[in-house]
């Protein structure tokens, strides 16, 4: 009689409709009005998506934040006295134009309405590049994003310090009309219960940003479908800074849109997509979660870590 193959996959795999039973007793805590004030420059989200993915996500999270808690409870009653409050660290990664930002908002405003964990804040890891300035300085304004591209040891030094309980912290913010970060002004941080932090490079373990992080989830998609998003929102960009002269995108405005189109394909090619191929994409499998995307931006298969 033949036996089942082993599955060595370090990850369960759930098709949409499995991972959308795990919503159970879950509570829809948002309303259309809440989610217009979500959406991203290209990217909306729809009631739907968030009760089959995003419901049953904040639910697994729920337990993981509260077991946490319960943990940090029991260290301190051992040591007979009450320790600085410590933030659990949620971490989103994936690549350019993949929607990071959306899933963080939306899981932001979801674990916010859960009793035990009031006070979610986002930190991006776009606050600790460099100024274009230094950038430009050490020639690698062409590797915008990249690991090195990056203040990493502000990133760690915050980091430690958020998981020291200190408070407030404050962090960089960056433009991303601007691109590039806003000079003297940085934005406080006053006991979170949880941080989502978002970034590019959070699961690489040579940037050591992944051993303050609680449980991160990676945002995939085909190759070929986040360059189309990637050049639909150049595009956008492009168009809302005709009349922004201030803005970065300002300087391509008189490219007609076969040349913008290009142009944008270039970057892609030559910065983003080698990014992703050499510092993003290989460490996915770092992730506790992954959520895959389909052309529509909806989640079709959702991936968990095994214990």
């Amino acid at each position: 009689m033949p036996q089942n193959p082993v599955d060595f996959s370090p990850y369960l795999h759930f098709s949409r409709a499995e991972w959308c039973e795990y919503r159970q007793d879950a509570p829809l805590t948002l309303t259309e009005e809440n989610l217009e004030k979500l959406h991203g420059q290209l990217e909306t989200i729809s009631m739907n998506e968030v009760v089959e993915i995003y419901l049953p996500l904040s639910r697994l999270l729920n337990f993981y934040v509260t077991a946490t808690q319960s943990l940090h409870q029991a260290t301190q009653t051992f040591l007979g006295h009450r320790q600085a409050k410590v933030p659990f660290i949620l971490g989103v990664s994936g690549s350019v134009a993949v929607g990071k930002s959306l899933t963080s908002r939306v899981l932001q405003a979801l674990l916010s309405r859960w009793p035990n964990h009031p006070h979610v804040a986002i930190v991006t890891t776009d606050g600790f590049l460099f100024p274009n300035t230094v950038l430009e300085k050490k020639q690698l304004m062409a590797r915008k994003g990249f690991p090195e591209s990056y203040d990493t040891e502000a990133l760690v030094t915050f980091l430690q310090r958020l998981k020291s309980g200190e408070t407030p912290l404050s962090v960089p913010m960056y433009s991303h009309r601007d691109y590039d970060i806003i000079p003297n002004q940085r934005e406080e941080i006053h006991q979170p219960d949880i941080v989502i932090m978002e970034g590019l490079n959070i699961l690489q373990p040579n940037v050591l940003v992944s051993d303050y992080i609680d449980f991160t989830i990676y945002v995939d998609a085909e190759t070929a479908q986040i360059k189309e998003w990637f050049l639909k929102r150049f595009q956008l960009f492009c168009e809302r800074a005709v009349k922004d002269k201030q803005s970065f995108f300002h300087q391509f405005t008189p490219l007609t849109p076969e040349e913008a189109y290009k142009f944008a394909e270039r970057v892609w090619h030559e910065t983003n997509e080698v990014n992703l191929l050499q510092n993003i994409f290989p460490y996915k499998n770092r992730a506790d979660l992954m959520l895959y995307k389909s052309a529509d931006h909806s989640v079709q298969t959702v991936s968990l870590r095994k214990l």
